[in-house]
């Protein structure tokens, strides 16, 4: 949070629904949308995390699982702000990648952030402002094995949410992806003993031989930079800014 004054264009006096709120890139954009002044929607499946982080931020929890339609319209749609960071991931090859977790990654994924948009642009529109920021990956943009269901839908949320930029404009509404390399989650925690199998390497090798190997920066990605990049595109100086992907990947795509 800046010492600067706030702009009234920016998150002070919002009311923020973030996904996956309740650990990783989505708490850290919880935390920061709250500093900033905003009211905040915590969604999460799990309800434990979902209450202890509305309880740090003075929000509220929402207990949701995103694979049900249904539930989707139980949330609020009185939102100006939507960061929708719920994911999930699975690592096997295409040959032996069991199609139900493949449909399940889509639907949570990309339908839900569908479903959301219909739920809560309404409101955007009607206030003539609004901001959609979806926590894409560096795998919307480039792909990697092993990641089918995930490279997928991350392509899939790139699409949807330049269409959302598109159709958004002329109600004040931006819509934007950002695309981070490895974050420090426990997403990507989980995935090492898994890649390791995969690739046939000790899970201390993971990081340098497989999830860094292409990036010049040889870290991960703290939660709170996405959630800064988040912030800024909710700031007063970004209403141009629309339809595009930002990447936090140390260098990856441009290696």
């Amino acid at each position: 949070m800046t010492s600067e004054p706030p702009s009234p264009n920016g998150p002070r006096g919002r009311v923020a629904l973030v996904t996956g709120g309740g650990s990783g890139i989505g708490r850290a954009c919880a935390v920061a949308l709250a500093d900033a002044g905003a009211v905040v929607h915590v969604a999460d499946v799990d309800a434990k995390a979902a209450g202890a982080v509305a309880t740090l931020v003075g929000g509220y929890a929402h207990v949701v699982d995103l694979a049900d339609p249904a539930a989707i319209g139980e949330l609020p749609a009185a939102v100006d702000i939507l960061v929708n960071s719920a994911g999930l991931q699975h690592v096997a090859p295409i040959t032996e990648f069991p199609p139900e977790r493949f449909a399940l990654i889509q639907q949570v994924m990309v339908t839900a952030p569908f479903l959301l948009l219909r739920h809560v642009l309404p409101h955007m529109y009607a206030a003539r402002w609004g901001r959609v920021v979806n926590i894409s990956s560096v795998h919307g943009l480039r792909a990697s094995a092993y990641k089918s269901a995930y490279v997928a839908a991350k392509h899939g949320l790139e699409g949807l949410s330049k269409v959302t930029a598109i159709e958004g404009a002329p109600y004040g509404v931006t819509s934007n992806c950002i695309s981070p390399g490895y974050v420090r989650t426990p997403l990507v925690e989980g995935q090492i003993l898994d890649q390791a199998a995969a690739h046939g390497i000790p899970a201390a090798d993971v990081l340098s031989e497989v999830l860094l190997t292409r990036s010049p920066i040889k870290r991960l990605i703290e939660p709170e930079e996405v959630a800064a990049a988040a912030l800024w595109l909710c700031g007063p100086h970004t209403g141009y800014v629309t339809g595009t992907s930002l990447p936090l990947d140390g260098g990856w795509s441009a290696n």
